[in-house]
């Protein structure tokens, strides 16, 4: 039985948008996507591959995206931890203990947050196209922005391609994000512009305040001492997926994840960039999320 249903939960005074994909009487994978990313840019060919496989997913809207509440981030600052905590509570508003949590890019940092300080919310972890929780990028960013030698002991920084995109200075709206999404998806595999498109279109067209969601920007250069606790602690079964084309975390990056969490088991994507955008490509990461 597939059923698809929406829901608010409340996260404080917040209301989180989700929507379960399946027969709510089987295990549940929580989808955890990006920074200023949508529930819905979790590409429905990998919810539907992942139902196949036999469980039920759940979409959410982070704070500050698509229908959920936005925040006057000015007077009430937020860091990585209250999203982690937004996710728990989509999980208490679906009635849930737990969940197999799939994380992306920011996703996979707050998914790393969930298994280090909430193990009993957390059956399976899954980190794609991520960073280890509490490193520092920024130092390789300004250095490589800055056209200086990589610190050997550092993770690498972007490639030049984001780096220059990112100092493009392209007026905001759906023609600058489709360009950004064609540099995530990578030089390997192909771009399918259409399905971007339709769905940075959509996220236009659902977003309470668009602006918002360039907070989470902002959010994640505040503090958040919960992110210093040690990857070597988390317990729950978990896999990494990493593209060998990621434009904003270079395969070291999901390379450190799995070599810092016990038994963590890497899946090198080959031609695989940062987001989902090349045909095929949903239901081949949908294989690998560890259920």
């Amino acid at each position: 039985m597939v059923v698809r249903e929406e829901r608010y939960a409340a996260s404080g005074p917040l209301r989180i948008w989700s929507e379960r994909t399946g027969d709510p009487g089987l295990p549940t994978v929580l989808m955890v996507m990006g920074s200023a990313a949508q529930g819905i840019s979790c590409p429905d060919a990998l919810v539907a591959r992942l139902v196949d496989r036999g469980v039920s997913v759940i979409r959410f809207d982070h704070r500050d995206t698509g229908r959920s509440s936005t925040v006057d981030f000015d007077a009430h600052p937020y860091t990585i931890s209250d999203l982690a905590r937004d996710c728990l509570a989509v999980l208490d508003g679906w009635g849930l203990d737990s969940a197999h949590v799939a994380g992306a890019s920011l996703g996979g940092i707050i998914a790393q947050l969930l298994a280090v300080h909430f193990p009993e919310r957390v059956r399976s972890l899954t980190v794609i196209s991520s960073s280890p929780m509490g490193h520092d990028p920024s130092p390789a960013w300004e250095r490589a922005q800055a056209g200086e030698p990589a610190d050997p002991d550092d993770l690498p920084p972007p490639s030049p391609a984001f780096l220059a995109h990112q100092a493009s200075d392209l007026p905001p709206g759906v023609e600058s994000d489709v360009e950004l999404f064609r540099v995530f998806n990578g030089p390997v595999r192909p771009f399918d512009e259409a399905a971007a498109r339709a769905m940075l279109e959509l996220a236009l067209s659902r977003a309470t305040d668009p602006a918002a969601a360039a907070h989470h920007h902002r959010a994640v250069w505040l503090e958040c001492p919960e992110l210093d606790a040690p990857l070597a602690s988390i317990t729950a079964p978990t896999s990494v997926v990493h593209g060998d084309q990621d434009p904003v975390y270079p395969l070291a990056h999901g390379e450190a994840v799995a070599a810092a969490i016990p038994g963590a088991v890497l899946h090198v994507v080959p031609g695989m960039g940062h987001v989902l955008t090349s045909p095929g490509l949903p239901e081949e990461v949908a294989d690998l999320v560890r259920l």
